[in-house]
């Protein structure tokens, strides 16, 4: 393989292996973010045809309250009709819901049966999350102060492997500061590939003016 070939592949380490391009992982993340994008505007437009569906159903029964309310023999074609309506749309609202996966908490439809707000839940669950928030920080505070306590306490001892483990421990922290900067600015780079692609995959190219 001469020295074309090879940069058309990948670069060629002292071991003899073949190590890829960064650039074929930066078209890899960003054909993963553009699946990603993808599968996220289809959930979203498929749950946008699932409420579509519910306020045309809710449409048609007031329509077909209003009928039976002011029935007369001239009514009775439309009422038929609107069943009919009903029962159809019905249908598509369950074709429809099966590509739809969200999971409703039955306190949620408990509340509504009830006549109540269904917001109450979400307050009766924020209120549970800020209280168990509350506990667990403290028990993590309790922690923070036992293992301060104890450094103190193997300081005063072992002075000497006291500073040894915050040196280790300041370049671990320095190094995973690192590589958290480094996947940060591969993922950004990503989506920006991701959002210059069109959905065939093909990339959009600037017209030179």
């Amino acid at each position: 393989m001469d020295s074309s070939q090879a940069a058309g592949t990948g670069a060629n380490s002292g071991n003899g292996m073949m190590v890829p391009l960064a650039n074929d992982t930066s078209i890899a993340a960003a054909a993963t973010a553009a699946v990603t994008t993808t599968a996220g505007e289809e959930a979203k437009q498929n749950l946008n045809a699932v409420i579509n569906s519910t306020q045309k159903t809710l449409g048609l029964l007031h329509q077909l309250n209003l009928t039976v309310t002011s029935f007369n023999a001239a009514s009775q074609l439309p009422l038929l009709h609107r069943m009919n309506s009903i029962v159809s749309e019905l249908d598509n609202m369950a074709k429809l819901a099966e590509k739809c996966n969200i999971q409703v908490p039955m306190e949620v439809l408990n509340l509504i049966d009830d006549g109540k707000n269904p917001d109450e839940f979400t307050k009766d669950v924020i209120n549970s999350c800020i209280a168990k928030n509350q506990g667990t920080k403290g028990k993590t505070d309790a922690f923070k102060g036992l293992r301060k306590h104890l450094l103190e306490e193997i300081e005063t001892i072992f002075p000497e492997d006291v500073e040894s483990y915050r040196e280790i421990r300041a370049a671990s922290a320095a190094e995973m500061k690192r590589q958290a900067q480094a996947q940060a600015q591969a993922q950004a780079q990503a989506q920006a590939q991701a959002q210059s692609m069109i959905p065939n995959g093909d990339v959009k190219v600037k017209n030179e003016l």
